[in-house]
């Protein structure tokens, strides 16, 4: 794709306030920022930088917004929707060198970190004091809290103690322009319209934020996990949803079909055994609490068909049992050359018949479909297994997952629970969103953000130009020639 020029006077300047060896334009070294962990669609930006501090932020937004740049905003580069891919002549603005926890405050049971600080980091530097941060995405022991942040991430225990939202109490922001202002604050339900419920999740579309406040939880005082295995996912849908009828809210419960239990066994060694489906469930809380759910739990399992419940020995044992869930996105690659993960959300009770038609969708095209997800709120994660190398394999792939998509909201779903709608699914918005609903969420934007400098093309569908073709995006000859602008 064509890399529209940046002046090299404002490559000066903004080498002048995040250092030469942080502000990077050499073509060779942009490569490695053209694309997130949605690799399928890459762009190539005009300028990195990497500021340290919120007034660098500050700085360098300032002159890509007196440059007329878009500006994208990058933590780790682990989202899987595109929601960090560049756009053409954009400055990336990585935030990788924030890593400071700037306070911890266990007597309010509160900690305040830059972005860039790694999830799993959180939880590292407060477990002493019998603390934890709550949001678990299965990255995270790589993405950053600012990542975090943008795309309102949850994980496998989001079913009991919510998403990112429900964990950031305050965040210092950079607008458009450079202005820097703080939403929230340590107290809860603070008056007013709650700014930060709508930064959390705007996928960077809004502003930068440089500091954030979260909430910890006291480590609970038991955790008891079982792993069951069943003959296919309707008898394991139908255990959770029996377990959930019952009026237990487990920690955690997740499920995974025939495919991604071969891959995570291939991934970690796991002696997991060849069936059609499985389940790991978490029950944590105070001891005898736990011990009653946990039991009533097993035996809802056990008259839903299970063929085996194996109950974890010790701690080790329990955390070898989740490596082989939390792993098993990246386990696919034992099983296939490529993968294409999808994020829909259905209601709980159409597990099976959804698992189902995604299997029937999948046999269409020619494809294999893996799928592990949160069984406990309906958060599907579908896979879908091509092989780029083939002609027209992953075209089809990215049409069978756009199905998979439409398929979760005519169930009466939506197109992500937690990965975020990014470049992705900008496109599906409007199977869920008519042009009024649509209209509204760009006028919220707009508020914070009139340029539309932050993360442009992604969430919103951008209507085509005359003459644009479905597809791949290419750029238009009016927008190579300057003479028109996609915002």
């Amino acid at each position: 794709m064509v890399r529209p020029a940046v002046a090299p006077d404002l490559v000066h300047r903004m080498a002048a306030v995040v250092g030469a060896e942080h502000c990077i334009s050499d073509p060779a070294d942009l490569l490695v920022y053209e694309c997130d962990g949605l690799t399928h669609g890459r762009t190539t930006p005009a300028l990195v930088v990497l500021p340290a501090t919120t007034d660098e932020v500050a700085r360098v937004v300032k002159l890509a917004s007196e440059a007329g740049l878009p500006i994208v905003p990058r933590g780790a580069g682990t989202g899987l929707s595109g929601g960090a891919r560049p756009v053409p002549g954009c400055v990336v603005v990585g935030l990788s060198r924030m890593t400071r926890v700037l306070g911890v405050d266990l007597e309010n049971g509160t900690i305040r970190v830059e972005p860039g600080v790694i999830n799993l980091d959180v939880s590292r530097t407060v477990q002493a004091g019998g603390y934890y941060y709550a949001p678990d995405p299965s990255s995270q022991g790589v993405c950053t809290v600012g990542g975090n942040v943008a795309e309102n991430s949850g994980g496998a225990h989001c079913l009991k103690y919510g998403f990112t939202v429900n964990h950031v109490l305050a965040a210092r922001v950079v607008l458009d322009g450079g202005e820097v202002v703080d939403l929230g604050g340590p107290a809860l339900d603070p008056p007013g319209y709650d700014l930060l419920a709508v930064l959390v999740g705007s996928e960077g579309m809004l502003g930068i934020a440089t500091e954030v406040t979260l909430r910890l939880l006291r480590k609970p005082e038991a955790t008891r996990t079982f792993f069951a295995t069943f003959p296919s996912t309707d008898e394991a849908g139908a255990a959770v949803s029996g377990i959930i009828a019952a009026g237990i809210l487990p920690a955690a419960i997740e499920m995974m079909d025939r495919l991604a239990i071969a891959a995570a066994r291939a991934a970690t060694g796991l002696d997991w055994p060849d069936v059609g489906a499985a389940l790991l469930m978490d029950a944590d809380g105070a001891t005898a609490e736990v011990e009653h759910v946990s039991r009533r739990a097993v035996e809802i399992a056990r008259a839903a068909g299970a063929l085996e419940i194996r109950i974890p020995r010790d701690e080790a044992e329990r955390q070898l049992m989740w490596k082989g869930r939390k792993c098993a996105f990246a386990a696919m690659g034992r099983i296939s050359p490529n993968y294409l993960v999808e994020d829909g959300v259905i209601p709980r009770s159409e597990i099976a018949r959804v698992l189902r038609d995604i299997g029937r969708l999948a046999e269409e095209a020619g494809l294999r479909v893996a799928n592990v997800f949160h069984a406990g709120d309906g958060n599907l994660h579908p896979l879908v297994l091509y092989d780029a190398r083939a002609p027209g394999e992953e075209e089809r792939a990215a049409a069978l997952g756009r199905e998979i998509l439409r398929l979760c909201v005519r169930y009466g779903g939506s197109i992500t629970g937690e990965h975020g709608v990014g470049a992705e699914k900008a496109a599906a918005m409007a199977d869920m969103f008519g042009p009024d609903d649509l209209e509204t969420m760009a006028r919220v934007r707009w508020g914070f953000d009139p340029r539309g400098r932050f993360n442009p093309g992604k969430v919103f569908p951008t209507p085509r130009l005359c003459g644009e073709r479905p597809g791949p995006y290419q750029p238009h000859p009016l927008e190579l020639a300057g003479q028109a602008e996609r915002w």
